[in-house]
């Protein structure tokens, strides 16, 4: 496994050497590809092009992220801005490797978490979009183009953890590989017209097996927040040290968005009427600034309420989305063809 770790940090020596615009290119895919967007960008957007996908994207993005935070778990993977001064080689050898604000991450490194999550939680989306471009043109490269576009999403985002430390090139070849098969394996069941009870059955299932799992780990002995003491150890700088990469966080965000998913069943403001195209588009940007105001809400600095006030956030952008946004929408903004258009 050192041998391993080794050759994961000469190629991001490589990959750092690189031109000094591509740092900036590097960080903000890193950043745009964080697991969080699944559910503050891609869910909305998807959800008005068409409400089955939309609850796909979601759905398999919140399963998926559970089952990595359960993976890191037992699979104490290392991370390389922490490996590489824990393991000796900084010491040892020249290595010329700089941290950025979004290299420590806090829990463990394998699989990544960006790559199967985001790989997850993007395929009923291309999928959706390859039969659409299947129906509207005979090309061959127009159909594959979704496709393509994903892979090379995937292999932007694995670099740029890479780059950033934050990850090993076999973690991220995991993470895409799992998230790839997991996005294939969950698209399969149609989730839209399950019950509100199943959702809420979900949020309650995630969140008590992750704390009794939890609770198993550390009566076995075992130290579950090893991550966490070497990510601080080892950080340049303590102020990139963020609350939302410890794997609980992911926990309440994905017990969160179940619940929501689950609220949005419950009480519905509307009686699921179909939306033209010009609404679809007032929901979307609606929907987006929506989620992103209640996410940009200020945090408690106390750990456990700033567990409780992130898993509300997430529980309330499902229901906002969709049942909240779509009533303004029929509310305020009559079809094409309507008496009352305008």
């Amino acid at each position: 496994m050192d041998a391993l770790h080794i050759a994961g940090i000469r190629f991001a020596e490589a990959l750092q050497s690189g031109p000094p615009w591509l740092e900036k290119f590097w960080t903000s895919v890193t950043s745009l590809a964080d697991p969080k967007s699944v559910f503050t960008v891609c869910f909305p957007l998807a959800y008005f092009l068409d409400r089955k996908v939309g609850v796909s994207v979601l759905w398999i993005g919140l399963v998926s992220e559970w089952l990595n935070v359960v993976l890191k778990w037992f699979l104490f993977g290392e991370r390389p801005f922490w490996w590489v001064h824990e393991s000796g080689l900084a010491s040892k050898e020249l290595v010329t490797l700089r941290q950025f604000p979004v290299s420590c991450e806090t829990g463990p490194g394998s699989p990544s978490g960006h790559c199967m999550i985001t790989g997850a939680a993007l395929w009923p989306l291309v999928t959706a979009l390859t039969a659409l471009a299947s129906r509207r043109s005979r090309s061959l490269a127009a159909k594959l183009s979704p496709f393509g576009t994903y892979a090379l999403l995937l292999l932007a985002v694995g670099l740029s953890r890479v780059f950033v430390l934050a990850h090993f090139p076999h973690q991220v070849v995991g993470g895409i590989l799992a998230g790839a098969a997991l996005g294939w394996g969950l698209q399969a069941r149609t989730l839209a017209a399950c019950t509100s009870g199943f959702f809420i059955a979900a949020a309650l299932a995630l969140l008590l097996s992750s704390l009794a799992l939890h609770s198993l780990v550390i009566a076995a002995g075992i130290d579950i927040d090893w991550s966490i003491r070497l990510a601080t150890k080892w950080c340049s700088d303590p102020a990139w040290l963020r609350l939302d990469t410890r794997p609980f966080a992911s926990v309440c965000r994905d017990a969160g968005s179940a619940l929501g998913l689950g609220l949005a069943a419950a009480f519905p403001l509307h009686r699921g009427e179909r939306l033209d195209p010009r609404q679809r588009l007032a929901g979307a940007v609606l929907a987006l600034g929506a989620v992103q105001g209640l996410h940009r809400l200020p945090q408690p600095a106390d750990l456990i309420l700033w567990y409780g006030t992130s898993f509300l956030k997430y529980a309330a952008g499902p229901w906002l989305v969709a049942s909240l946004v779509p009533w303004l929408v029929l509310s305020l903004v009559r079809p094409r063809g309507s008496p009352h258009a305008e």
